[in-house]
């Protein structure tokens, strides 16, 4: 990895901290539930800190950027930081922990602040509440964005908290006395205090007004953006003790595993539990209710087969016989699905972007070429299959689940089971995986709603093949774009249509156009300049459930810009990088005023612009630092690709070699990220990696295809997933340095969309052959 250092919190002079064994060994998470942590936060004589609450509203726009908290924070007495007798200090994290390393660098920037030891810090994962915590949604890439200034704050709270005790205790002004490493310290007498000794003292004082607090300068900074803290789930995680959903024990669970529906909108029509009962292990099987399509992320409702394990309860599964009624998507077929959202692109849409004459300027260009780019569902295929346990006893319940949207799962669980929030407790595991499936909370509410049924603790376990058959999937989508060149080989017309279910049809029926949160995901965002833009959104109904995916619509939309800009580079005889670069145009900040409702991943237009000069910047670092140009032997080629997303800026390139059978080799890759002020560049490192396997996994197999309205792929047998000695066998990642008052911006989704684009046009430039559609699965031996 390439690290250029960020100055908006470089250090070069820092002193050498504490190795990372020393972190390992000190750093523990606790999962625990909301009555224990307050309880264990509220601890006598210990020191407990105001928090910043937002509120929840759909589709919320959470409102950010340079010296701006979180629309709707408020301040309210509710817990982040407590600090023990003994001077521990236990930060909460509010976000979940699905690899990101959220978990670690929400806290990491409170010790910042606070100038607390990292070794004496332990995390506490907060349940669900957003009454107390704040906003939970883990996803959009929005975690450090939207908190580094309020864990920023709450943080020099603390420290102002503790100096002010310190003081008193001293007999000082509270300007001689600072906090450094743990202690207070009066420099003048060489007297100092620990945080456990202020700890009562710090709890009896007032939480200071944000705006009387002092920021710590970043030249001081000891963790925040050096790369040496590792995340605190590591040793767990790598000796087998950290603690997922599927691992969650209570006295006299049930086991459950749930036949649904196979065609979405279908229900039971009836069953005969006869075979199931007869499987040892084996003792109820119960219809689940369901609720009609499209329901949010309701039960899909079916039969349940309870059980003393749960391979019991998948034995009865298979042998229980249902008949199902499918209802109005039992015709859905992939292949007449293709045709039709290619027949839609062929046809005028609703135009959503506008400017100059794009049907004159194509009728006078001296060439038109037409790309047509057709990308299937995928699903999340997560490592860990969605899994969840309830206990419901009256009006209480509590739930234990690996959920991306712990605040969301306690109000769904509140409103399906017509039960008080406050009687709601939603604890949250580590999530093996989750790209935006356990962002919906249908498998918790399932737990829910059996645990009601039976007045016990119930697991329901979904398999692998459930996972595949009931996701919330990508959408599926054609892209084809015309592109109009001048007799010099200048774009001067760009109509981009874009053929895809929305996600809008999830939550209300008859959704059939693209929301604008859609749509501002590479289609009217597209930064080229061109004088002769049109983009256009023609009606289509999804005939499955379709939700959040890591990067979201951006991944078809870039794969078919960033190929086309290939195609263009083929067609005029020029390089890709300098096409890319021509197309991007001058450095300028869009204005788009012909876009309505423009939407910007949530964020103010005048913090978070689309600043081409940035664009440029990472095309031109990762041509640098990845060696574009290179000579590279007979049958490889290079591939780069750029976009936006998340706020954020990134160009990929990618080397590959085809051999004569087909077989696809990724050599080497190298991806260039401006993500604003950052706080953990190891992370960043990881989620780019993880980034380039995820978008060579869905470009060679990431396909889920219907027929008679039923999921075709079972299981990773037909719906691989990329292997060890498939990966890239070099993979560079390098951060691009950000000015210091750059806010922050996403880092954990846009990586994805540039990936496969980038393989496309290196595929092309090692074989000559223009793959248009995903997967790429034996197409390359054809």
């Amino acid at each position: 990895m390439t690290i250029i250092a960020n100055p908006a919190i470089a250090n070069p002079a820092i002193a050498k901290s504490a190795s990372r064994r020393g972190f390992e060994r000190h750093l523990k998470v606790e999962n625990v539930s909301r009555r224990a942590i307050l309880q264990t936060l509220g601890l006598a004589g210990g020191f407990v800190l105001a928090a910043p609450l937002l509120s929840r509203p759909a589709f919320a726009a959470y409102e950010t950027g340079a010296g701006k908290m979180p629309h709707g924070t408020v301040v309210d007495p509710k817990v982040f930081v407590s600090i023990a007798p003994d001077g521990i200090v236990s930060i909460l994290a509010h976000r979940s922990e699905m690899g990101t390393g959220v978990r670690t660098s929400l806290p990491l920037i409170v010790a910042e602040e606070m100038e607390a030891d990292w070794s004496r810090v332990r995390v506490v994962q907060a349940p669900g509440d957003e009454v107390k915590f704040g906003n939970q949604d883990t996803d959009g890439s929005r975690s450090t964005r939207h908190y580094l200034l309020p864990m920023r704050q709450i943080g020099a709270m603390a420290r102002a908290m503790l100096e002010a005790a310190a003081a008193k205790r001293l007999g000082v002004p509270a300007g001689e006395v600072k906090a450094v490493n743990h202690e207070v310290v009066h420099s003048a007498s060489g007297r100092r205090l620990g945080f456990g000794e202020l700890a009562a003292d710090a709890a009896s004082l007032p939480v200071p007004a944000v705006d009387t607090i002092q920021l710590k300068s970043p030249k001081d900074f000891r963790y925040l953006g050096k790369g040496q803290v590792s995340i605190v789930d590591l040793h767990d995680i790598t000796v087998g003790k950290a603690r997922y959903g599927a691992d969650v024990r209570l006295p006299g669970m049930k086991y459950a595993v749930i036949a649904r529906p196979p065609v979405t909108g279908g229900k039971v029509k009836s069953f005969d539990p006869a075979e199931a009962l007869k499987v040892p292990g084996v003792e109820q099987v119960i219809e689940v209710k369901g609720w009609p399509w499209p329901s949010k992320f309701q039960p899909l409702g079916g039969v349940a087969v309870i059980a003393r394990n749960t391979g019991a309860a998948i034995k009865g599964r298979d042998v229980l016989k249902v008949e199902w009624e499918d209802g109005a998507n039992g015709s859905y077929d992939s292949v007449a699905y293709r045709a039709e959202l290619e027949a839609a692109a062929r046809q005028p849409g609703l135009v959503v972007r506008q400017e100059g004459d794009v049907e004159a300027a194509l009728k006078s260009a001296d060439k038109v070429i037409t790309g047509e780019y057709y990308l299937p569902h995928f699903a999340h295929a997560s490592m860990e299959p969605p899994v969840a346990v309830a206990d419901v006893k009256g009006d209480k319940a509590e739930i234990w689940a690996p959920v991306q949207s712990p605040g969301g799962t306690h109000e769904d669980v509140a409103k399906t089971l017509q039960i008080p929030p406050e009687n709601v407790t939603v604890n949250v595991t580590l999530l093996g995986g989750g790209f935006g499936r356990k962002s919906k909370c249908d498998f918790a509410l399932e737990a829910a709603l059996l645990s009601k049924t039976l007045g016990a603790p119930v697991k329901v376990q979904w398999t692998r093949d459930d996972d595949l058959h009931h996701d919330f999937l990508h959408t599926v989508s054609v892209e084809r774009i015309e592109a109009g060149l001048d007799k010099s080989g200048k774009v001067v017309a760009w109509r981009h249509r874009s053929v895809a279910p929305t996600i809008l049809s999830t939550f209300a029926a008859g959704a059939d156009h693209a929301a604008p949160f859609e749509l501002g995901m590479g289609l009217v965002d597209m930064p080229f300049e061109i004088a002769n833009i049109q983009c256009e959104n023609p009606a289509v109904k999804a005939m499955t459930r379709i939700g959040w995916f890591r990067s979201v619509s951006n991944i078809p939309r870039a794969f078919a810009v960033q190929s086309m800009v290939g195609e263009i580079a083929n067609a005029t005889g020029r390089d890709q990088k300098d096409t890319l670069l021509d197309l991007i145009g001058s450095p300028r900040v869009l204005k788009l005023t012909s876009v309505k409702d423009l939407w910007n991943y949530g964020e103010p237009y005048e913090s978070y612009p689309i600043d081409t000069g940035r664009l440029r910047r990472v095309v031109e670092f990762v041509a640098e630092k990845g060696n574009w140009g290179r000579s590279v032997p007979k049958g490889h080629g290079l591939g780069i690709a750029a976009h936006r997303s998340f706020v954020s800026y990134i160009a990929t390139i990618v080397e590959v070699s085809v051999d004569d059978k087909g077989k696809l080799t990724v050599h080497q890759v190298d991806s260039a990220i401006d993500c604003g002020t950052f706080v953990n560049p190891e992370r960043i490192q990881s989620q780019l990696e993880g980034a380039a396997i995820m978008g060579l996994s869905l470009a060679k197999y990431g396909e889920i295809s219907f027929k008679n309205g039923r999921v075709q792929q079972r299981n990773f047998d037909d719906h691989p997933v990329v292997r060890i000695d498939e990966a890239p066998l070099i993979t560079n990642v390098h951060i691009v340095p950000a000015d210091a008052d750059t806010p922050p911006s996403g880092v954990g989704e846009p990586g994805v969309p540039p990936f496969a684009p980038a393989l496309a046009n290196a595929i092309f430039a090692a074989t000559g052959k223009r793959l248009r559609a995903l997967p790429i699965g034996n197409q390359l031996a054809t």
